[in-house]
């Protein structure tokens, strides 16, 4: 176990990404101003349950897939970041890292953490819903419709990826990494599928189901209430979960009667079962300690830390309290002014891990 704090931190957390492509070539027309070609991007063909209805290049390097699956109603985005070399090295074949967004968020947050434009891998940004908590729902029937969150990403998008774009498809050449919702699903993740994810990072992540307080926050975004989720939210309303949907749609009841809570159990990363499936597995955990959320991710985080040594698995943990050390922008709390320095923190360890990796 190693635990830093950023007191002795000589990184700064403005690590920006590599150059990206050239700009689009441009053609020159006789009489006219010289116009922008089409970006083109990778061709990808239906498979894995998916369906794609759309495809959008931000530039030659960034795209966005709609797809639909009978998993899920409606339709639902996949962002990809590739390297700048992605289509000048067709033989080479590159690492993974997919980054599972936060509740009442979206695909297209990936774009507020720079350092995931990485040159040295490809990212993946899947839809998670507003309140899809990375499972597979107990309830089918609710006003969302099918929600078979889990089944989709592991199954599918994890799948279609490999099978679309020159991938490393072995767990040593993959990662999860996930914030606050996220971060449950990402430790989640890890733990339910070591054959698919050799690293992990969770950051202010929901990750002890054994506390009240993280359940009162599911359930929160389940009902569509303010709850602690809103102290998050500087000024402005409050975020959007989505319709109204039963409190046991998700993960079943809540309360630990009769055994009524078994399914919260049963994926609740903290639980020392769970933890033991990391042991090969390099694992990174990061919060701060500011506002009604960090609070408590902090005391989640703590306790998987702990759970850990005990089980005497390596790991890294970074709880850089009420930011200052952290970044300008980093203010203790559950925003991405505090998430995308951290990240830029740890993408230069995944980099090293993924070059060791055989």
């Amino acid at each position: 176990m190693r635990t830093r704090l950023f007191s002795d931190r000589t990184r700064s957390f403005l690590r920006l990404p590599a150059a990206t492509v050239a700009a689009v070539a441009t053609v020159a027309v006789a009489g006219s101003a010289a116009q922008a070609q089409p970006v083109e991007i990778p061709s990808f063909t239906d498979g894995q349950g998916l369906t794609i209805v759309d495809s959008e290049a931000h530039s030659s390097t960034d795209l966005t897939l709609t797809v639909t699956t009978a998993q899920l109603s409606g339709q639902h985005k996949i962002r990809v970041f590739l390297p700048a070399d992605y289509a000048t090295e067709p033989d080479q074949r590159w690492p993974v890292a997919y980054f599972l967004h936060g509740g009442a968020g979206g695909p297209d947050d990936v774009a507020a953490v720079p350092a995931l434009r990485s040159n040295s891998m490809i990212t993946v940004a899947p839809d998670g819903g507003l309140k899809g908590w990375y499972a597979d729902w107990v309830m089918q029937d609710t006003a969302l419709g099918a929600a078979n969150w889990e089944t989709f990403h592991t199954e599918q998008v994890v799948p279609f990826i490999d099978a679309n774009l020159r991938t490393r498809t072995d767990r040593n050449h993959r990662a999860v990494i996930g914030l606050s919702m996220g971060g449950f699903g990402s430790l989640h993740y890890a733990e339910a599928r070591p054959d698919l994810f050799g690293h992990v990072a969770s950051l202010s992540g929901g990750i002890d189901f054994g506390m009240a307080a993280i359940r009162a926050v599911v359930l929160a975004t389940e009902l569509n209430l303010p709850g602690l989720p809103c102290s998050s939210v500087p000024a402005g309303p409050c975020p959007n979960y989505g319709p109204y949907v039963d409190s046991d749609a998700i993960f079943g009841s809540p309360y630990p009667v009769f055994n009524a809570d078994r399914i919260w159990n049963e994926v609740d990363p903290a639980a020392p079962a769970n933890l033991a499936r990391l042991a090969d597995t390099t694992i990174a955990l990061y919060t701060g300690n500011q506002g009604a959320v960090d609070y408590f991710t902090a005391i989640a985080t703590a306790t998987v830390e702990d759970r850990l040594d005990n089980l005497g698995i390596p790991h890294d943990t970074v709880n850089y309290g009420d930011g200052s050390t952290l970044a300008p922008t980093c203010n203790g709390g559950h925003n991405y002014g505090c998430w995308a320095p951290a990240i830029a923190d740890y993408l230069p360890q995944l980099e090293a891990s993924f070059d060791s990796a055989s």
